[in-house]
């Protein structure tokens, strides 16, 4: 919902937050699996810039309430250490490892 959005965006702002981002690579004789992490520093964000965001972007289908790529990535995300495609959903950089080990 709106608030939960809301309450979840408030609790991210201002600190520091870990993604994790998992695959899995199977088949009947092999299985490799990757677990991923970025940790994503934000900015303190007011109730109004919360607010804005969730009426003009889409946070309701997203894990942690918000788009690293949208405009609440732009303005608040103060920093990244790991991957950016982590953070997106799918680290590339672990799955073309993955392929290759499998």
């Amino acid at each position: 919902s709106e608030q939960e959005a809301f309450e979840m965006l408030r609790a991210l702002s201002g600190k520091t937050h870990c993604v994790t981002t998992a695959l899995t690579l199977r088949s009947r004789e092999k299985t490799v699996s990757r677990l991923s992490n970025a940790y994503v520093t934000f900015a303190e964000l007011t109730d109004e810039e919360i607010h804005h965001y969730i009426e003009r972007y889409s946070p309701l289908d997203k894990a942690g309430a918000y788009g690293i790529q949208e405009w609440i990535g732009l303005v608040a995300g103060t920093s990244i250490h790991g991957s950016f495609y982590t953070i997106m959903g799918l680290d590339t950089a672990a799955l073309y490892s993955s392929l290759k080990e499998f």
